[in-house]
């Protein structure tokens, strides 16, 4: 795919309209996690390295077109502007008067925050009305939100179509992670994928059969592949109705060439409850009156094996109940395995998704991937295969 980057573009004097994602959890009007804030630090460096004055366009929850006051993006200014270490100009509006005033004020160092671009109908409806009066505040355009480029907005898509565009430092970052882990990887490549359910990953699996050499299945979703195959599963989490699906999923797995991996021994529990009592057996014996929780030892040192002759992986999913202890040992053991093999040189690994990222700073190896995705809906999307309308309106 081919977009340029702030390199390519002459942002002296120019007023760049950047759209980010700074949708951060708040508490008592307290941002808890700012990652994404420090995510789009880059991007602001070199507009200012390169004499432009950043206007950032973002969203923030979901007020549906409303103006909602527990939603105001006025509660990530003082975060930014720390983070920055350059004043932050708060518009109380992202269009009309309120935005073009605060812009029309900025002084050379300042950053401006317009408000919540969803407090506008025509911002989820990609109105090109609402497109053209954000595109008339700014010279230049930019694309840091990877991870809202899954949506054809008007601030992630219609806007584009407007203005002399280009992709953020952390867009660009996030393409060139994914581009080189599917569209051109070094092979062999392993794909991770785990969760509760199969039905949520039919086109996630189905994209990457045709893309890498083997596929790990693990959490709940493996039940169903084991289950699929006549193995008891007892209690544990199964989607039953999907089993014509989980074996059509192996029999096309094969004839592509792309190997299957499920657990071959599972731990065992009967609920789900921390530090419940628990034990391992073969993922084919699982008694009737207890649960699959997570993969055993033997099927992560089948995983270690396959990371160890792969050059690429790409993981989305913990392999079991990461969230309780003990049931997240399989998870942790594997993840460590691979950021090991990345820290030295034989691995590119890329992850993403909710539940993979929770998962990796539990393991405490996140910064030792050489790609972790914030975005969420957006990376499953790419992983997909679907072509996402916020980067392909940078083409």
């Amino acid at each position: 795919m081919t977009y340029k980057t702030l390199d390519d573009m002459d942002l002296a004097g120019k007023t760049v309209l950047v759209r980010v994602d700074i949708n951060v959890p708040v508490e008592d009007g307290q941002v808890t996690d700012d990652t994404r804030v420090r995510r789009i630090l880059p991007t602001l460096d070199a507009i200012f390295d390169k004499g432009g004055k950043p206007v950032l366009l973002a969203h923030f929850g979901r007020p549906k077109g409303q103006r909602v006051a527990e939603m105001s993006l006025s509660v990530v200014s003082g975060t930014l502007e720390t983070l920055s270490g350059h004043p932050v100009r708060f518009a109380a509006d992202c269009i009309g008067e309120a935005a073009s005033t605060a812009i029309a004020a900025q002084e050379v160092g300042d950053i401006v925050l317009l408000e919540n671009t969803r407090f506008h109908a025509g911002e989820e409806a990609n109105d090109p009305d609402f497109a053209g009066e954000l595109a008339a505040l700014g010279d230049i355009y930019v694309n840091d939100a990877f991870s809202a480029a899954h949506r054809a907005h008007a601030s992630t898509e219609g806007i584009a179509r407007l203005l002399p565009s280009a992709a953020g430092r952390n867009m660009a970052a996030e393409l060139k992670a994914l581009e080189g882990a599917l569209s051109k990887p070094e092979r062999p490549v392993v794909a991770v994928v785990g969760g509760a359910k199969v039905s949520t990953k039919l086109d996630l699996i189905g994209n990457l059969l045709e893309k890498v050499d083997a596929v790990v299945i693990g959490g709940g979703m493996a039940n169903t592949f084991l289950a699929a195959e006549g193995k008891a599963v007892g209690k544990s989490l199964c989607e039953h109705d999907m089993l014509d699906t989980a074996r059509d999923v192996a029999a096309r797995a094969k004839q592509v060439g792309c190997e299957l991996i499920l657990p071959v021994d599972v731990v065992v529990a009967e609920g789900f409850a921390a530090n419940s009592p628990n034990r391992t057996v073969a993922a084919d014996s699982c008694p009737d009156d207890m649960m699959i929780l997570d993969a055993g030892e033997q099927t992560v040192a089948l995983i270690a094996k396959h990371l160890e002759s792969a050059k690429t992986v790409v993981w989305n999913g913990p392999l079991g109940a990461f969230e309780i202890e003990p049931f997240d040992r399989a998870t942790v053991a594997a993840a460590k395995k691979a950021a090991e093999l990345t820290q030295a040189g034989a691995l590119l690994s890329v992850a993403g998704g909710g539940d993979t990222v929770a998962a990796l700073n539990a393991a405490g190896v996140a910064g030792q991937f050489s790609y972790v995705s914030t975005a969420g809906g957006a990376f499953l999307e790419w992983m997909e295969g679907k072509t996402l309308p916020g980067v392909a309106a940078l083409s």
